[in-house]
Formats: C-alpha cells, structure tokens, sequence
C-alpha cells in the first residue's frame, strides 16, 4: 500500500493534480521490498515471519537492491523541477536529510561504492553515492529514485532499530555495523527535525493534508 500511495502521487503531480509532497511512514506488517529491475531472490523470502508475523515481500517503482522494513522510518519526497544528472539530483533532495540529521547532532556523508552494489541483494550491504552513512562508514539512508518526464519519486529507508536476527536470517550475514544515535531520539523528533531542514533546504511551507476517501479509492483501484 506504501509503495501504492507513493506510484499514485507521483502520477498525480506529474499530470498537475497534485503539489509537491513529503511522506514519512513506517511498515506493518514488516516486508522486504525489492528494486523494480531485482529479478532474483532466495526462495524463502517468500516465507518469512517476525514476531508471529508474516514479511510482505513487495516490489517498489524505484531501483536498488532488497531493503528489510522493520525498526526503520521511510521518506518519500515526490517533486519536480530538478536539473542535473541523476546523483545532482539525488544530492538535491538529500541535502534536508544531511542538514535534518546534523540538528540532531548526528554528521552524515555520501557513500563511496561503485557499480559492484549490484551484485550484493542487500541494499545496506554497500553505499553509493545515493546513501548516506556516519563517519564510522555504517550506512544509515538507502535512497532510491523514479524520474518520469520532469517529475522525480526519491525515497529512502533510515535505519533506526532494526533486530539483527531477523536481518542475518533474510540476508545470510548480520548487519556489518550497528547503527548508533544520540539517545532519547524518537521517530516524532526525527521528523519534526528532516520537516524543518526540507522547509529551509526547499524554500516552502509544510501544509499537513491527509488523503480523501476518493483518493484512497483511486489508489486502492490502481493497486488493485
């Protein structure tokens, strides 16, 4: 449904419907998603539970490699009128992440990785120069993007507090660091922290606007 709502605004701005949007939500249940050019993955993904649950195993629009959603905080940034290359782009979306984690007092830096991400199914296995990691290297956001026309869909996974079991059983080696941040840092002060810096870093005004029931039926009708 995450991945729906984000593919239908996206469609919306596109076609002139919709303003700009920031999104920030969580998964229940938790799931994998897989980039939209990920063909192959182990079998018993498609078995997987947690805590009595059930994983979704999910298919996103964007590229990437397989991302495990639980203990982490998803942002969606749907814009358009973005110039430059691919990573120009995605450094300019990026930027209210760097500065919204830097008022929390955590310093954050682009990866370094090279087109070998592609051979490794886990997403937080490497970092190009779409992610960014702490100054220990541990990666903290996975990006991803979706450009149609002049419109662009980035969204990234922030890991906060995620079970190291669950992750070596998806992804066969536990998690290569641990993620460490500044106690007492809730997912609300998180947000409210990334809201500010996008409202400086994009010159704009957050106006906070649920979706309509007719809205929801034409997500649930192009999901469907």
């Amino acid at each position: 449904m995450q991945m729906a709502i984000d593919r239908w605004l996206l469609e919306q701005h596109l076609s002139g419907h919709h303003p700009p949007t920031l999104r920030f939500y969580t998964w229940s249940p938790p799931a994998i998603s897989l980039g939209y050019h990920q063909r192959q993955y182990p079998e018993h993904w498609q078995n997987l539970t947690w805590q009595g649950q059930k994983l979704d195993l999910v298919r996103r629009v964007t590229g990437g490699r397989a991302v495990l959603h639980q203990g982490d905080l998803t942002y969606a940034v749907i814009t358009s009128g973005l110039s430059g290359s691919r990573l120009q782009v995605y450094e300019k979306v990026c930027e209210f992440l760097v500065q919204g984690w830097r008022s929390l007092g955590v310093e954050l830096h682009y990866g370094r990785a090279g087109r070998g991400y592609i051979h490794n199914p886990n997403c937080f296995g490497t970092a190009t120069g779409a992610d960014l990691v702490l100054p220990d290297e541990t990666k903290l956001i996975g990006s991803a993007q979706l450009r149609r026309g002049k419109a662009v869909l980035q969204h990234g996974s922030i890991r906060l507090n995620q079970d190291a079991e669950l992750f070596a059983q998806i992804f066969g080696v536990e998690p290569s660091k641990t993620v460490e941040l500044p106690q007492n840092l809730s997912v609300e002060k998180i947000i409210a922290a990334l809201i500010a810096a996008a409202c400086d870093c994009f010159d704009m005004q957050i106006v906070i606007q649920s979706l309509s029931e007719d809205e929801w039926q034409a997500i649930l009708e192009t999901s469907s």
